[in-house]
């Protein structure tokens, strides 16, 4: 397994960046490489991925959501192995850290050469940064879901 850890300070409350995070199928307008992501139930989704020209479909359960503070979730099944989660700090009025750690099993030998080039977590980088552009641009989430997952 690869472990995965990044983090972007975004302009905006913990509340904003929160609920703009719950907003699950806004996820391909700043993450490369998300298609399509359906929120199924409060506690499934399922995601279509294309990175080199390779597509991927799974499902992810949500296995702990608590408002303002954490998002954690595993794949349950398809062609992908991950879990992580994405918790949110107050750092000052108006302003969160978003900290995204993850881990993942690359899959074929392009997975792995392009993992131990840093690939992914460039582009994990990446996703970070387009979000905070995303919200800040916005000043506003798209939507919200206060509900909680224990």
């Amino acid at each position: 397994m690869t472990q995965i850890e990044e983090s972007v300070e975004v302009q905006v409350p913990v509340r904003t960046a929160y609920n703009q995070w719950t907003q699950f199928e806004t996820f391909p307008e700043f993450m490369s490489g998300v298609e399509r992501i359906e929120q199924r139930s409060d506690t499934l989704t399922h995601w279509v991925t294309k990175v080199d020209g390779v597509q991927r479909e799974f499902d992810a359960e949500i296995t702990e959501q608590i408002p303002d503070e954490r998002v954690a979730w595993t794949t349950v099944s398809g062609e992908a192995r991950q879990s992580g989660v994405v918790t949110f700090h107050h750092l000052a009025e108006g302003r969160t850290k978003v900290m995204l750690q993850m881990e993942f099993q690359p899959e074929g030998p392009a997975e792995k050469v392009a993992d131990k080039l840093g690939v992914v977590k460039r582009q994990t980088k990446g996703d970070l940064t387009r979000f905070k552009k995303f919200i800040e641009e916005r000043g506003r989430e798209t939507g919200e879901w206060r509900g909680a997952v224990v």
